[in-house]
């Protein structure tokens, strides 16, 4: 069964060198129920919002299982929150969920909307491994935005059911794979007229960064 073994929110803006200055990435897990709103979880902020944090990134969610192998390869753990997760999950192949597919989590409906784009950000927040942003994804285990389609309240330990799932296909990891011309991935094109496809046949409703970028992508 599919469940939530963490659910983590800002504990403090930590000072950054990039251009904000700060930044929301240190997030730790925390007891009971949060509320999960539109715009994010309760109590959790995002210091670079022209690249972080909206309705199609209100909350991010990373496998336990991908994080147990970054954990084995860096040679530390990869606690819950420590890449900036908002949930971290069980028995759920996050980075291999289809655009627009839906979970059940507590009282709130989650829906997929795009993968994580690493940045330098993410890459100081673990001390600088070499080549971290690239390393992060050649592996093409994004983990998962997802916007709050019905607010509600989760928690750690609550189960999560997925809903319903688009027929287009489509997954997080198939789009980021082929938006970054990784080796064995699909053509852009092909991935990018699917999306759209779904998009205009109203299957799934990309958000506005990824359907500017899928539609680059066609032409």
């Amino acid at each position: 069964m599919a469940e939530v073994v963490a659910v983590c929110r800002v504990r403090a803006l930590l000072p950054d060198s990039g251009s904000v200055g700060v930044t929301g990435i240190d997030k730790r897990p925390v007891e009971g129920r949060v509320r999960a709103r539109p715009i994010g979880l309760y109590g959790d902020v995002q210091a670079d919002r022209e690249h972080h944090g909206g309705y199609d990134q209100a909350v991010y969610a990373y496998a336990e299982e991908d994080a147990e192998r970054w954990s084995a390869e860096l040679g530390y753990a990869i606690t819950p929150g420590l890449f900036g997760e908002n949930l971290r999950t069980r028995g759920l192949p996050v980075s291999g969920a289809v655009i627009g597919e839906r979970w059940r989590v507590g009282t709130a409906t989650l829906e997929v909307t795009q993968p994580r784009t690493p940045c330098q950000t993410f890459a100081r927040r673990l001390g600088s491994p070499p080549r971290w942003v690239r390393r992060f994804t050649e592996e093409n285990r994004t983990g998962a935005y997802l916007r709050v389609v019905e607010p509600g309240e989760l928690g750690a330990g609550d189960a999560i059911e997925v809903v319903s799932r688009p027929a287009h296909g489509v997954t997080v990891a198939d789009w980021f794979g082929a938006a970054n011309r990784l080796d064995g991935a699909a053509d852009v094109g092909r991935v990018a007229a699917a999306l759209l496809a779904a998009h205009d046949g109203g299957d799934v409703r990309l958000g506005d960064e990824l359907l500017a970028r899928a539609r680059r992508a066609a032409r």
